[in-house]
């Protein structure tokens, strides 16, 4: 058996069987990929040209537009170029670069989804005081802040993960290098445990942040249906009820993933799973955004009907 000093490659596990279902899965992806990144691109592009859009919520928007799009390139390109050439493999250093940055972006992005629920508590809550409270200076050490953390659990995870000793095949049985099923390679149960406390304190953390969103939208929903105009009601859930949305897809899927019972595990449907929580929340979140945001939807009109006109001056 091969020891972590010996591996110079991994192998993913294969989308499909056939050449015709390879293909398949190459064409579904790269519709998947087109769309996150023209989604989350066209929101960075609005929110950072218009100015309309420079306040904190939007702000925190453009991040979110941002981790997604890191995230989602982090796991589709390799999938997609292995799918295409028919091949698994994956090198040592490519394999740790994708469990960095892979932790790095999602995990940031949850720490900014906890911030922009924050967000929306004291505009909602505390309007008088949203300004001295999320002025410019705020925000940016808010985001910066999940950004860092996500830097910190990142170099964290991977340092620990690769220097456990590999003793097994270097198959690893998901469609990109993850922490957990790298952790099925090794034959340190030692080394193992440590890794495990590591993604139970992270998972811990995780929860406090959850409990942070729950009881944000507890007081945000009780001062919403206390309030006396129903225009007023209507526009805090437009603005509230997008951000529950991501949250809830966001929790929802790396929960199953990671919590669901050993009994029920297997490929395909770690691989199902795997794709619903690495793939469609970075694809979703603009389309979730934009559906309910009027001041978005005008925002990206406004900059394709000014590129029109300056093309057709040109």
């Amino acid at each position: 058996m091969p020891n972590s000093s010996s591996i110079s490659e991994f192998l993913l596990l294969a989308l499909a069987d056939t050449r015709q279902l390879q293909l398949l899965h190459f064409w579904l992806f790269l519709g998947i990929y087109l769309a996150a990144l023209l989604g989350n691109g066209l929101i960075s592009t609005a929110v950072a040209c218009d100015q309309h859009l420079h306040t904190p919520m939007y702000f925190f928007l453009l991040n979110l537009a941002l981790l997604d799009l890191g995230c989602i390139s982090t796991t589709l390109p390799k999938a997609m170029a292995n799918a295409l050439w028919d091949t698994r493999a994956i090198s040592y250093t490519g394999c740790a670069a994708q469990v960095f940055f892979y932790v790095f972006f999602m995990s940031a992005e949850y720490y900014l989804l906890t911030v922009m629920a924050y967000d929306r508590f004291v505009a909602i809550c505390k309007p008088l005081h949203y300004g001295t409270l999320l002025g410019s200076r705020a925000c940016v050490t808010m985001a910066a802040a999940a950004w860092g953390t996500g830097v910190l659990n990142a170099l964290l995870h991977t340092a620990n993960t690769f220097s456990i000793p590999l003793c097994q095949i270097n198959t690893v049985d998901q469609f990109f290098c993850e922490t957990v099923q790298i952790l099925k390679l090794s034959c340190s149960q030692s080394d193992h445990l440590r890794e495990t406390e590591i993604l139970y304190f992270s998972i811990c953390l995780i929860f406090v942040c959850f409990i942070f969103i729950v009881l944000s939208y507890v007081q945000i929903f009780r001062a919403v249906l206390r309030m006396p105009s129903e225009h007023g009601r209507h526009k805090a859930f437009s603005t509230c009820l997008p951000h529950l949305a991501v949250v809830s897809l966001f929790v929802s899927t790396g929960t199953f993933a990671y919590l669901k019972p050993p009994s029920i595990s297997s490929p395909s449907l770690d691989l199902v799973v795997a794709v619903l929580y690495s793939v469609v929340p970075p694809a979703m979140n603009p389309l979730i955004y934009s559906l309910r945001n009027q001041k978005l939807k005008d925002a990206v009109s406004n900059m394709f009907f000014f590129s029109i006109q300056k093309c057709m001056s040109s």
